[in-house]
Parts: C-alpha cells; sequence; structure tokens
C-alpha cells in the first residue's frame, strides 16, 4: 500500500483549463480605456459617442465633441465608435452675459 506524505489523502490533480473557453468569456467583458479631457475612463468596448455622453448626462446639450483631433459633427454621434486609447476633448457651451 502506497503511503501519502503527512497522512494526507490522495488529491486528483488540477487539470488547466482550456484557455480558448477563458478568452472567450473574457471577451465578453472587455473594456477600452479613453482619455476625456484628460482624464482616464474605462468604457465597454462596444462603447460609442452617443453612449458615453449619455453616460455623462450630456444628451441633448449643446456640445462640440473632439475625438483624437478631429471635430465629430453631431449627425455622427449615434453611428460613432469608440476605441481604445482615442483622446476626446467635450466642451460643454454655457449661456449667460
Amino acid at each position: 500500500m502506497e503511503q501519502r506524505p503527512s497522512g494526507l489523502p490522495a488529491m486528483p490533480l488540477a487539470r488547466p483549463s482550456n484557455s480558448s473557453s477563458l478568452n472567450q468569456s473574457s471577451d465578453k467583458h472587455k473594456v477600452i480605456t479613453v482619455s476625456i479631457n484628460g482624464t482616464t475612463r474605462q468604457l465597454p468596448d462596444s462603447a460609442g459617442v452617443a453612449v458615453l455622453l449619455d453616460e455623462m448626462g450630456l444628451t441633448g446639450k449643446r456640445i462640440a465633441l473632439e475625438r483624437n483631433g478631429e471635430i465629430v459633427p453631431r449627425s455622427m454621434f449615434a453611428t460613432q465608435q469608440l476605441a481604445d486609447g482615442d483622446k476626446l476633448e467635450i466642451v460643454v457651451a454655457v449661456g449667460g452675459g
């Protein structure tokens, strides 16, 4: 009969997990990092400009948005996707006199 060190019962060895299944499950929760007015922020990789503005409470406000040095027209907010490393500058118009 085989002796176990320290009298511990035999334990089955853990098998390495299938890395492809790990990659598949982590793909569901991928994030991108963008810079907004100099502050980094993480967003879901599917986030677009419209989603970001909604999360920031800026939907419907008078804003100008620059992405990587180029102005994004308001008409493109709904379709403009964000990418990892994007640098955004957002300016909110303030009324008054």
